[in-house]
C-alpha cells in the first residue's frame, strides 16, 4: 500500500482497494465512512484500458463488494453508484447485468443495503455505443445516460434537500413576490392550500434527475449551486488544459464533479469522511477537498494516478 498524493484533508493510495479495505484497512475505517461514491469500471462487452470485467465475473465482483462497502459505512451513512448500460456481445439488444447488479446488492445475505432511491445522470456528448448498432447499422438510438444509485444500511441515512436547492423557476419568482396565487381542489384530486406556496425557501427541492448539457436551449435549466458547471465535455478547465499541454490522455471513464459535488452537499457535512474506492483521476477527492470534507481514495493504475496529481495541483485549491 503507497500513499501516492496526500493533504491536509485526504489521501490517495495505490493498489487494489476492495483487497485493502476488506482486510488491511477495515478495523481503522470501520463504521467511519459517511459517504462512499465512485464509478465503478462498466459492465462492457470488452476489456478497456481502465480495467473491467465481463458478464458473471462482474457480477460476483460486483455484489461481493456488498459486506465490503457496509462494513465500512456509518450508520447513517450513505452509498452511492453511478454505472452505464451494458450490451449483449454481438447482439443489438441490451443487457440486464447492470440490474442483476442492483438486486445483488440490496439482497445480498450480509450485505444489509437498501435502494434509497435512484437518479438518472443526462450526458448528450456521450460517444455513440456500442458503435456497430448505432452509426453501422444504425438499428438503435445513443445511450445518453447514466444510472445513479443511492444506497444505505438504514431507511433513514443522513441527507438533507434544502442543501440542495434549484433556483426558483421565474414563475415561482412572481409568486413569491406577489404573495398570491389560485388555491383550491385540482383535477388530479390535489388540494392546494392557501399559504401552501408563499414561503421563500430559497429555492425549489431538486429533481433525481441530472441535466449535466441542456436538452432545450430554449428552456431554462435548473441545477443545483452544487451542480458545478464543469463536466467530462468541459474543454477549457485547469485538468484538461495540464493534461493537453503534456500529451495526456485524461482518464475515459471520469465521474462529473457537479454529480459529486450534489451527493457530497446532499448527503454529508464539513469533517465528514468520502471514500472513493476507484478513484481514477480523483474527481471524488478533489471535490471533497474543495467542500471542506475527509477524503481516502484508491487507484490501482499509475497513469492515472499522475493525473489525480494533476487535478490537485490545480491553484484553485491553493488557499
Amino acid at each position: 500500500m503507497n500513499i501516492e498524493l496526500k493533504t491536509d484533508l485526504g489521501k490517495l493510495i495505490k493498489g487494489n482497494s476492495i483487497e485493502l479495505l476488506s482486510k488491511e484497512l477495515r478495523e481503522s475505517l470501520k463504521g467511519k465512512v459517511n459517504l462512499i461514491i465512485t464509478s465503478p469500471p462498466f459492465p462492457l462487452n470488452n476489456k478497456k484500458q481502465y480495467g473491467n470485467e465481463k458478464g458473471d465475473e462482474y457480477l460476483k465482483w460486483f455484489i461481493d463488494m456488498a459486506p465490503v462497502f457496509s462494513d465500512l459505512l456509518a450508520d447513517d451513512g450513505s452509498l452511492v453508484i453511478e454505472i452505464g448500460n451494458s450490451w449483449e456481445p454481438d447482439r443489438p439488444i441490451q443487457s440486464i447485468l447492470h440490474l442483476e447488479c442492483l438486486f445483488g446488492l440490496v439482497k445480498h445475505p450480509t450485505g444489509n443495503l437498501r435502494l434509497i432511491q435512484e437518479f438518472i445522470c443526462y450526458n448528450p456528448s456521450k460517444l455513440p455505443s456500442p458503435a456497430q448498432w448505432v452509426t453501422v447499422n444504425r438499428w438503435r438510438t445513443v445511450d445518453s445516460y447514466t444510472h445513479v444509485w443511492w444506497l444505505a444500511k438504514s431507511d433513514f441515512p443522513k441527507a438533507d434537500n434544502l442543501k440542495v436547492l434549484r433556483p426558483y423557476s421565474k414563475s415561482m419568482q412572481k409568486l413569491l413576490a406577489k404573495q398570491k396565487y389560485n388555491a383550491g381542489k385540482r383535477p388530479s384530486e390535489h388540494n392546494i392550500s392557501k399559504t401552501g406556496f408563499l414561503k421563500d425557501n430559497g429555492g425549489s427541492i431538486s429533481h433525481n434527475f441530472f441535466e449535466m448539457e441542456q436538452l432545450d436551449p430554449d428552456r431554462e435549466v435548473r441545477l443545483p449551486h452544487s451542480v458545478l458547471s464543469f463536466s467530462n465535455t468541459t474543454s477549457n478547465d485547469y485538468f484538461l488544459k495540464t493534461c493537453r499541454k503534456e500529451g495526456i490522455n485524461p482518464h475515459p471513464a471520469r465521474m462529473s464533479g457537479g454529480l459529486v459535488n450534489f451527493f457530497i452537499e446532499f448527503l454529508t457535512d464539513q469533517g465528514d469522511l468520502i471514500l472513493d474506492p476507484f478513484g481514477g483521476s480523483n474527481t471524488t477527492g478533489y471535490c471533497a477537498e474543495i467542500l471542506k470534507r475527509n477524503w481516502l481514495s484508491f487507484e490501482i493504475k499509475e497513469e492515472y494516478i499522475k493525473q489525480a496529481v494533476i487535478r490537485h495541483s490545480n491553484p484553485e485549491l491553493i488557499p
